[in-house]
Protein backbone atom coordinates (compact mmCIF):
# COMPACT_ATOMS: atom_id res chain seq x y z
CA UNK A 1 0.00 0.00 0.00
CA UNK A 2 2.46 2.65 1.12
CA UNK A 3 4.35 2.29 -2.41
CA UNK A 4 1.47 2.82 -4.77
CA UNK A 5 0.93 6.15 -2.64
CA UNK A 6 1.43 9.26 -5.53
CA UNK A 7 4.75 11.45 -5.42
CA UNK A 8 6.68 9.44 -3.11
CA UNK A 9 10.13 9.67 -3.64
CA UNK A 10 11.76 7.20 -0.72
CA UNK A 11 10.54 3.76 -2.38
CA UNK A 12 12.95 1.23 -1.68
CA UNK A 13 13.99 -0.98 -4.78
CA UNK A 14 12.83 -4.60 -4.63
CA UNK A 15 16.41 -5.97 -5.39
CA UNK A 16 17.73 -3.39 -2.16
CA UNK A 17 15.62 -5.01 0.37
CA UNK A 18 16.66 -8.14 -0.82
CA UNK A 19 20.35 -7.29 -0.33
CA UNK A 20 19.40 -6.09 2.81
CA UNK A 21 17.25 -9.27 3.76
CA UNK A 22 19.81 -12.25 2.59
CA UNK A 23 23.46 -10.01 3.13
CA UNK A 24 23.33 -10.84 6.75
CA UNK A 25 22.51 -14.17 6.22
CA UNK A 26 25.42 -15.02 3.86
CA UNK A 27 27.56 -13.34 6.22
CA UNK A 28 26.60 -15.79 9.14
CA UNK A 29 26.00 -18.97 7.69
CA UNK A 30 29.67 -18.22 5.78
CA UNK A 31 31.65 -15.95 8.65
CA UNK A 32 33.21 -13.81 6.23
CA UNK A 33 32.07 -9.93 5.45
CA UNK A 34 29.61 -9.20 2.56
CA UNK A 35 30.82 -6.84 0.07
CA UNK A 36 28.01 -5.78 -2.81
CA UNK A 37 30.55 -4.50 -4.87
CA UNK A 38 33.65 -6.75 -4.68
CA UNK A 39 34.76 -8.49 -8.41
CA UNK A 40 34.50 -11.86 -6.37
CA UNK A 41 30.42 -12.57 -7.62
CA UNK A 42 28.80 -15.67 -6.95
CA UNK A 43 25.71 -16.26 -9.23
CA UNK A 44 22.83 -18.21 -7.93
CA UNK A 45 19.83 -19.11 -10.37
CA UNK A 46 16.19 -20.02 -9.22
CA UNK A 47 13.52 -21.22 -11.32
CA UNK A 48 10.31 -20.79 -10.79
CA UNK A 49 7.66 -21.59 -13.00
CA UNK A 50 4.59 -19.99 -11.62
CA UNK A 51 5.50 -16.52 -12.17
CA UNK A 52 7.77 -16.98 -15.05
CA UNK A 53 5.16 -15.76 -17.65
CA UNK A 54 4.26 -12.54 -15.34
CA UNK A 55 5.43 -10.27 -18.00
CA UNK A 56 4.00 -11.67 -21.38
CA UNK A 57 1.23 -9.99 -21.51
CA UNK A 58 3.34 -7.11 -22.03
CA UNK A 59 4.28 -8.38 -25.77
CA UNK A 60 0.55 -8.68 -26.50
CA UNK A 61 0.25 -4.48 -25.53
CA UNK A 62 3.70 -3.62 -26.66
CA UNK A 63 5.05 -5.97 -29.90
CA UNK A 64 7.91 -4.25 -31.20
CA UNK A 65 9.53 -3.60 -27.57
CA UNK A 66 10.13 -7.62 -27.94
CA UNK A 67 12.20 -8.53 -30.92
CA UNK A 68 14.05 -11.88 -31.02
CA UNK A 69 17.78 -11.34 -31.02
CA UNK A 70 20.76 -13.95 -32.17
CA UNK A 71 22.30 -14.89 -29.33
CA UNK A 72 19.12 -14.36 -26.63
CA UNK A 73 17.26 -17.28 -25.14
CA UNK A 74 14.29 -15.65 -24.65
CA UNK A 75 12.85 -12.03 -25.86
CA UNK A 76 11.59 -10.78 -22.20
CA UNK A 77 14.70 -9.14 -21.62
CA UNK A 78 15.13 -6.80 -18.68
CA UNK A 79 15.94 -4.53 -21.20
CA UNK A 80 13.04 -5.06 -23.40
CA UNK A 81 10.64 -5.18 -20.38
CA UNK A 82 11.90 -1.93 -19.25
CA UNK A 83 11.07 -0.64 -22.50
CA UNK A 84 7.92 -1.74 -22.61
CA UNK A 85 6.84 -0.34 -19.48
CA UNK A 86 7.65 2.58 -19.56
CA UNK A 87 5.42 3.10 -22.89
CA UNK A 88 2.22 1.44 -21.74
CA UNK A 89 -0.55 3.46 -19.77
CA UNK A 90 -0.68 3.13 -16.13
CA UNK A 91 -4.33 1.58 -16.75
CA UNK A 92 -3.42 -0.79 -19.89
CA UNK A 93 -1.11 -2.12 -16.85
CA UNK A 94 -3.73 -2.38 -14.28
CA UNK A 95 -5.84 -4.23 -16.84
CA UNK A 96 -3.66 -6.74 -17.54
CA UNK A 97 -2.00 -7.30 -14.10
CA UNK A 98 -3.17 -7.57 -10.92
CA UNK A 99 -1.75 -4.43 -8.63
CA UNK A 100 -0.32 -5.80 -5.67
CA UNK A 101 0.18 -8.60 -7.57
CA UNK A 102 -1.25 -12.37 -5.75
CA UNK A 103 1.05 -14.16 -3.63
CA UNK A 104 2.96 -17.13 -5.04
CA UNK A 105 1.67 -20.89 -4.10
CA UNK A 106 5.06 -21.97 -4.53
CA UNK A 107 8.72 -21.55 -3.32
CA UNK A 108 11.79 -21.22 -5.95
CA UNK A 109 13.81 -23.41 -6.88
CA UNK A 110 17.61 -23.22 -7.21
CA UNK A 111 18.79 -24.36 -10.60
CA UNK A 112 22.80 -23.56 -10.04
CA UNK A 113 25.68 -21.95 -8.23
CA UNK A 114 28.24 -19.99 -9.82
CA UNK A 115 31.61 -18.46 -8.79
CA UNK A 116 33.60 -16.27 -10.93
CA UNK A 117 35.50 -13.15 -10.58
CA UNK A 118 35.40 -10.10 -12.55
CA UNK A 119 38.34 -9.78 -15.19
CA UNK A 120 41.81 -8.12 -14.14
CA UNK A 121 43.80 -6.04 -16.56
CA UNK A 122 47.58 -6.19 -17.00
CA UNK A 123 49.31 -3.82 -19.05
CA UNK A 124 53.24 -3.04 -19.85
CA UNK A 125 55.19 -2.41 -22.87
CA UNK A 126 57.05 -4.34 -25.83
CA UNK A 127 59.53 -4.94 -27.89
CA UNK A 128 60.01 -6.60 -30.69
CA UNK A 129 63.38 -8.10 -31.92
CA UNK A 130 62.04 -10.49 -35.08
CA UNK A 131 61.18 -10.17 -38.72
CA UNK A 132 59.04 -12.79 -38.03
CA UNK A 133 56.70 -12.05 -35.52
CA UNK A 134 52.77 -10.69 -35.84
CA UNK A 135 51.53 -8.89 -33.55
CA UNK A 136 48.62 -11.55 -33.06
CA UNK A 137 48.03 -14.80 -34.49
CA UNK A 138 48.42 -15.06 -37.92
CA UNK A 139 45.32 -17.52 -39.10
CA UNK A 140 44.23 -18.00 -43.23
CA UNK A 141 41.30 -19.71 -44.02
CA UNK A 142 41.79 -21.89 -40.31
CA UNK A 143 45.42 -22.76 -41.12
CA UNK A 144 48.01 -20.66 -39.02
CA UNK A 145 50.69 -19.09 -40.88
CA UNK A 146 53.62 -18.80 -38.42
CA UNK A 147 53.54 -20.81 -35.15
CA UNK A 148 53.62 -17.64 -32.69
CA UNK A 149 52.93 -13.70 -32.00
CA UNK A 150 53.45 -11.23 -29.81
CA UNK A 151 50.20 -11.71 -27.92
CA UNK A 152 50.49 -15.25 -27.11
CA UNK A 153 54.19 -14.73 -26.31
CA UNK A 154 53.03 -12.41 -23.71
CA UNK A 155 49.96 -13.86 -22.72
CA UNK A 156 50.45 -17.54 -22.29
CA UNK A 157 52.14 -16.85 -18.85
CA UNK A 158 50.10 -14.54 -17.69
CA UNK A 159 47.16 -17.27 -18.64
CA UNK A 160 48.95 -19.80 -16.68
CA UNK A 161 49.88 -17.88 -13.27
CA UNK A 162 46.70 -15.99 -13.31
CA UNK A 163 44.51 -19.19 -13.63
CA UNK A 164 42.27 -17.15 -16.26
CA UNK A 165 39.96 -18.65 -18.10
CA UNK A 166 40.75 -16.53 -21.35
CA UNK A 167 41.90 -13.18 -22.42
CA UNK A 168 41.78 -9.95 -24.92
CA UNK A 169 44.81 -8.08 -26.15
CA UNK A 170 44.95 -4.60 -26.94
CA UNK A 171 47.37 -1.95 -27.77
CA UNK A 172 48.49 1.19 -28.75
CA UNK A 173 48.40 0.50 -32.73
CA UNK A 174 50.37 -2.35 -34.24
CA UNK A 175 53.76 -3.13 -36.41
CA UNK A 176 53.51 -5.04 -39.25
CA UNK A 177 55.23 -8.86 -39.11
CA UNK A 178 58.32 -7.88 -40.67
CA UNK A 179 58.47 -4.40 -38.70
CA UNK A 180 60.76 -3.99 -34.81
CA UNK A 181 59.79 -2.44 -32.41
CA UNK A 182 62.50 -0.77 -29.97
CA UNK A 183 63.36 2.04 -28.01
CA UNK A 184 60.75 2.18 -24.98
CA UNK A 185 58.53 -0.31 -26.48
CA UNK A 186 54.81 -0.02 -27.11
CA UNK A 187 51.89 -0.06 -24.81
CA UNK A 188 49.57 -2.94 -24.59
CA UNK A 189 46.96 -4.36 -21.99
CA UNK A 190 45.51 -7.63 -21.73
CA UNK A 191 42.14 -8.33 -20.06
CA UNK A 192 41.95 -11.58 -18.11
CA UNK A 193 38.90 -12.63 -18.15
CA UNK A 194 37.77 -14.81 -14.93
CA UNK A 195 41.21 -15.30 -13.13
CA UNK A 196 41.31 -17.86 -10.18
CA UNK A 197 44.03 -15.81 -8.32
CA UNK A 198 44.35 -12.31 -8.67
CA UNK A 199 46.61 -10.80 -5.81
CA UNK A 200 50.33 -10.58 -6.50
CA UNK A 201 52.66 -8.53 -5.00
CA UNK A 202 55.48 -6.62 -7.15
CA UNK A 203 57.95 -8.70 -6.39
CA UNK A 204 55.83 -11.63 -7.87
CA UNK A 205 54.69 -9.46 -11.02
CA UNK A 206 59.17 -8.49 -11.60
CA UNK A 207 59.72 -12.17 -11.54
CA UNK A 208 56.63 -12.73 -13.94
CA UNK A 209 58.01 -10.44 -16.04
CA UNK A 210 61.61 -11.71 -16.11
CA UNK A 211 59.83 -15.11 -16.95
CA UNK A 212 58.27 -13.92 -19.89
CA UNK A 213 61.72 -11.92 -20.90
CA UNK A 214 63.61 -15.29 -20.56
CA UNK A 215 61.22 -17.60 -22.65
CA UNK A 216 61.89 -15.97 -25.78
CA UNK A 217 64.30 -13.35 -27.34
CA UNK A 218 61.88 -12.25 -30.08
CA UNK A 219 59.98 -10.02 -27.55
CA UNK A 220 61.12 -7.81 -23.82
CA UNK A 221 58.38 -7.05 -21.61
CA UNK A 222 58.92 -3.91 -19.49
CA UNK A 223 56.94 -1.81 -16.56
CA UNK A 224 54.15 -5.14 -16.27
CA UNK A 225 51.72 -3.92 -13.63
CA UNK A 226 48.27 -4.07 -12.87
CA UNK A 227 45.72 -1.75 -13.86
CA UNK A 228 42.34 -0.64 -14.05
CA UNK A 229 39.94 -1.38 -16.81
CA UNK A 230 39.90 2.22 -17.45
CA UNK A 231 44.35 2.66 -17.87
CA UNK A 232 43.48 0.53 -21.09
CA UNK A 233 41.01 3.34 -22.26
CA UNK A 234 43.54 6.11 -21.54
CA UNK A 235 46.03 3.97 -23.81
CA UNK A 236 43.80 3.94 -26.64
CA UNK A 237 43.05 8.02 -26.11
CA UNK A 238 45.47 10.46 -27.79
CA UNK A 239 46.70 7.07 -30.56
CA UNK A 240 46.49 9.84 -33.29
CA UNK A 241 48.16 12.50 -31.95
CA UNK A 242 51.17 10.53 -30.90
CA UNK A 243 54.65 11.03 -32.46
CA UNK A 244 56.43 8.16 -34.29
CA UNK A 245 59.99 7.56 -34.59
CA UNK A 246 61.13 5.38 -37.42
CA UNK A 247 64.53 3.74 -39.15
CA UNK A 248 64.20 2.61 -42.57
CA UNK A 249 66.69 0.91 -44.97
CA UNK A 250 65.94 2.27 -48.16
CA UNK A 251 66.86 1.40 -52.14
CA UNK A 252 66.76 3.09 -55.06
CA UNK A 253 66.66 1.91 -58.59
CA UNK A 254 69.44 4.72 -59.85
CA UNK A 255 72.61 5.21 -58.43
CA UNK A 256 72.82 7.99 -56.25
CA UNK A 257 75.62 10.43 -54.13
CA UNK A 258 74.97 11.82 -50.74
CA UNK A 259 73.96 14.68 -52.06
CA UNK A 260 71.34 13.17 -53.75
CA UNK A 261 69.25 13.01 -50.52
CA UNK A 262 70.56 15.68 -48.35
CA UNK A 263 67.73 17.43 -49.52
CA UNK A 264 65.14 15.52 -47.12
CA UNK A 265 66.48 16.75 -44.35
CA UNK A 266 65.35 20.33 -44.56
CA UNK A 267 61.78 18.93 -45.07
CA UNK A 268 59.47 19.75 -42.06
CA UNK A 269 56.10 18.84 -41.37
CA UNK A 270 55.19 17.59 -44.46
CA UNK A 271 51.56 16.56 -45.65
CA UNK A 272 50.91 13.70 -47.23
CA UNK A 273 47.76 12.13 -48.17
CA UNK A 274 47.40 7.83 -48.22
CA UNK A 275 44.62 6.09 -50.13
CA UNK A 276 43.97 2.94 -47.86
CA UNK A 277 47.26 0.64 -48.74
CA UNK A 278 46.34 -2.49 -51.22
CA UNK A 279 47.97 -4.51 -48.75
CA UNK A 280 45.35 -3.22 -45.63
CA UNK A 281 42.35 -2.65 -47.92
CA UNK A 282 40.60 -6.32 -46.58
CA UNK A 283 40.38 -5.06 -43.36
CA UNK A 284 40.53 -1.22 -43.66
CA UNK A 285 37.66 1.01 -45.26
CA UNK A 286 38.69 2.86 -48.61
CA UNK A 287 39.90 6.38 -47.41
CA UNK A 288 42.24 9.22 -47.73
CA UNK A 289 43.91 9.93 -45.10
CA UNK A 290 46.14 13.56 -44.54
CA UNK A 291 49.47 12.50 -42.23
CA UNK A 292 52.70 14.92 -41.25
CA UNK A 293 55.82 13.86 -41.85
CA UNK A 294 57.35 16.41 -38.92
CA UNK A 295 61.26 15.74 -39.83
CA UNK A 296 63.55 13.75 -41.83
CA UNK A 297 67.15 12.58 -41.33
CA UNK A 298 69.37 10.71 -43.59
CA UNK A 299 72.38 8.33 -43.38
CA UNK A 300 73.84 7.71 -46.97
CA UNK A 301 74.89 3.89 -47.33
CA UNK A 302 76.16 3.55 -50.71
CA UNK A 303 74.86 4.12 -54.36
CA UNK A 304 71.41 2.49 -53.80
CA UNK A 305 71.23 2.05 -50.39
CA UNK A 306 70.15 5.10 -47.66
CA UNK A 307 69.23 4.79 -44.10
CA UNK A 308 66.06 7.66 -43.69
CA UNK A 309 65.05 8.40 -39.96
CA UNK A 310 61.67 9.82 -39.84
CA UNK A 311 59.32 11.40 -36.93
CA UNK A 312 55.51 11.39 -38.20
CA UNK A 313 52.42 11.65 -36.78
CA UNK A 314 50.90 8.20 -35.10
CA UNK A 315 48.96 6.66 -38.10
CA UNK A 316 51.20 7.45 -41.45
CA UNK A 317 51.76 4.30 -43.61
CA UNK A 318 55.64 4.52 -43.52
CA UNK A 319 56.24 1.74 -46.44
CA UNK A 320 53.62 3.34 -48.45
CA UNK A 321 55.40 6.95 -47.92
CA UNK A 322 58.64 5.01 -49.25
CA UNK A 323 57.66 3.35 -52.23
CA UNK A 324 54.13 5.31 -53.02
CA UNK A 325 51.67 2.40 -53.30
CA UNK A 326 51.58 2.83 -57.22
CA UNK A 327 51.02 6.05 -56.60
CA UNK A 328 47.95 6.32 -53.69
CA UNK A 329 50.47 8.29 -51.09
CA UNK A 330 51.53 11.83 -52.58
CA UNK A 331 53.97 12.83 -52.19
CA UNK A 332 56.37 9.54 -51.83
CA UNK A 333 60.04 9.23 -51.12
CA UNK A 334 60.14 8.24 -55.16
CA UNK A 335 58.35 11.04 -56.11
CA UNK A 336 59.79 13.78 -54.10
CA UNK A 337 63.65 11.88 -55.63
CA UNK A 338 62.81 11.27 -58.61
CA UNK A 339 63.72 7.36 -58.33
CA UNK A 340 61.39 4.15 -58.31
CA UNK A 341 62.48 3.40 -54.35
CA UNK A 342 61.70 0.61 -52.07
CA UNK A 343 61.60 -0.07 -47.95
CA UNK A 344 63.80 -3.37 -47.29
CA UNK A 345 63.59 -3.03 -43.16
CA UNK A 346 61.75 -0.85 -40.75
CA UNK A 347 61.98 -0.55 -37.63
CA UNK A 348 59.59 1.55 -35.03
Amino acid sequence: KQSLLPGRNDIVQLKEAYKWITHPLFSEELGVPIDGKSLFEVSVVFAHPETVEDCHFLRVICPDCFKPAKNKQSVFTRMAVLKALNKIKEEDFRKQFPCPPSSPKAICTVLGIECAHGAVFVAGRYNKYSRNLPQTPWIIDGERKLESSVEELISDHLLKVFKAESFNFSSSGREDVDVRTLGNGRPFAIELVNPHRVHFTSQEIKELQQKINNSSNKIQVRDLQLVTREAIGHMKEGEEEKTKTYSALIWTNKAIQKKDIEFLNDIKDLKIDQKTPLRVLHRRPLAVRTRVIHSMDTDYVDEHHFRLHLKTQAGTYIKEFVHGDFGRTKPNIGSLMNVTADILELDV
